[in-house]
């Protein structure tokens, strides 16, 4: 069973709360997870917390990374946010992957 690390939507329009969750690869996107990892609060509300909000379970996170779960490249952004992940983790996207540069051959000649 593929475990993917990514995250669910929660709340009303323009007033969103994502739950970092451990979910099987082919179940929709709020579906029912197999755990809950965390919470993330984009939101910087107006008198009151002055910064986004993080909350997770870092000793789960790591479990699940340790026994193959893939996380989404959102998920890879924020965790590397919470120093979870190093930048130079596996999980980060290569840079040959996003490489769009054509291949060309070298001109023959022709006698």
């Amino acid at each position: 069973m593929p475990m993917r690390l990514r995250l669910a939507v929660h709340g009303r329009r323009n007033d969103r709360i994502f739950h970092l969750v451990a979910i099987n690869q082919r179940t929709r996107r709020n579906g029912k997870p197999t755990e809950l990892l965390g919470i993330y609060d984009p939101r910087v509300r107006p008198g009151g917390a002055t910064h986004k909000t993080m909350e997770w379970s870092v000793g789960r996170i790591r479990y699940w990374l340790d026994v193959g779960a893939i996380p989404s490249k959102t998920v890879v952004k924020l965790l590397e946010m919470g120093n979870i992940l190093k930048p130079g983790s596996p999980f980060h996207p290569k840079a040959a992957e996003t490489s769009t540069e054509p291949t060309t051959s070298a001109p023959s000649s022709q006698e």
